[in-house]
């Protein structure tokens, strides 16, 4: 990619026509893959630009130099593919206008949602999704702008959480702490990147779940409560602490939102093949770990049946 060279050849057109809903990794897999087929691909993006989680989703120090952006420019040197922004499933488009339109449809349509804390106060100013800071901070042309605050509460164990706390001390938070509700060895975050965030200046607790935010009109506390694992599943005790925090961000795990009408969710995710000429992928998929490397395979795995499926094998 660095010299500009693209390894892959575009076959001769087939004449068929696919949509691909959502240009994160399993809608821009899946476009290649099938542009390189010889297919004309048009994919439908709801925001602004391409790249999906590696655009919008992981923290600016670990993504530099515009290098999304890049990697889209490259991907469309294939030829054969069209991205059209600002168009949102559901809104601008319904599914059956699409599948009546293209000869197959591809919905790699992410997860847009995020759980609920179910805690009093998280509605609360100063209460924001972490997904959202790490978006805004990608997009700002200067980060100095994006507002932090001074005592900064992340509430998740993931990469997300961990994005987020970190990127919180890089813009000069004074107090950073991610509270996860299971021990260390359930994270999600790999340990590596834990490491990482205590080694930065976050502190993690471990063992505990959010009860209440509290504030006058805006959060200025959390407090939480130990948990234990018990044969039921996890439970509060009745012992908490509270945490100081300006600011809290949400870091507990991303929902489904969108579905289009007709199509049943099952376990929250889309069935990778619900119904004929259309496809799912990527990380609002059923099976699979919500990977970008998951998801990139999934989105070309969807490409090389779509494409058997128009060559009628």
């Amino acid at each position: 990619m660095a010299k500009s060279v693209h390894p892959f050849k575009r076959a001769a057109s087939t004449g068929k026509k696919v949509a691909v809903v959502g240009a994160g990794p399993a809608g821009l897999a899946c476009a290649h893959r099938l542009a390189m087929k010889g297919h004309d691909v048009v994919v439908l993006e709801r925001r602004s630009k391409a790249g999906g989680l590696n655009e919008y989703g992981i923290a600016t120090y670990k993504t530099v130099e515009n290098f999304a952006q890049r990697e889209v420019d490259w991907l469309l040197q294939i030829g054969g593919i069209e991205i059209r922004n600002g168009v949102t499933l559901g809104r601008d488009v319904a599914l059956a206008d699409l599948l009546a339109e293209y000869d197959a449809v591809f919905l790699g349509i992410g997860l847009a949602g995020v759980n609920a804390l179910r805690a009093a106060g998280e509605d609360l100013p100063g209460v924001m999704n972490a997904v959202d800071f790490i978006a805004d901070l990608r997009q700002a042309t200067d980060r100095a702008t994006v507002p932090v605050g001074r005592d900064v509460v992340v509430i998740g164990g993931g990469m997300t959480a961990v994005d987020a706390a970190v990127q919180s001390k890089m813009l000069g938070a004074e107090n950073v702490t991610i509270v996860y509700r299971r021990g260390k060895a359930k994270m999600s975050a790999s340990v590596y990147e834990q490491d990482h965030a205590t080694q930065s200046g976050v502190r993690i607790i471990y063992g505990a779940a959010p009860t209440a935010v509290t504030g006058t009109d805006r959060a200025e506390a959390v407090t939480f409560a130990y948990t234990e694992d018990t044969p039921e599943g996890l439970r509060l005790t009745a012992e908490t602490f509270t945490l100081k925090a300006d600011q809290v961000f949400k870091a507990i795990g991303q929902t489904l939102v969108g579905a289009p009408e007709g199509i049943e969710v099952e376990g929250g995710k889309l069935p990778p093949h619900p119904v004929t000429k259309l496809w799912c992928g990527g990380d609002c998929a059923a099976g699979g770990a919500d990977l970008t490397v998951t998801a990139v395979a999934e989105g070309r795995d969807a490409a090389e049946a779509i494409h058997a499926f128009l060559a009628g094998h």
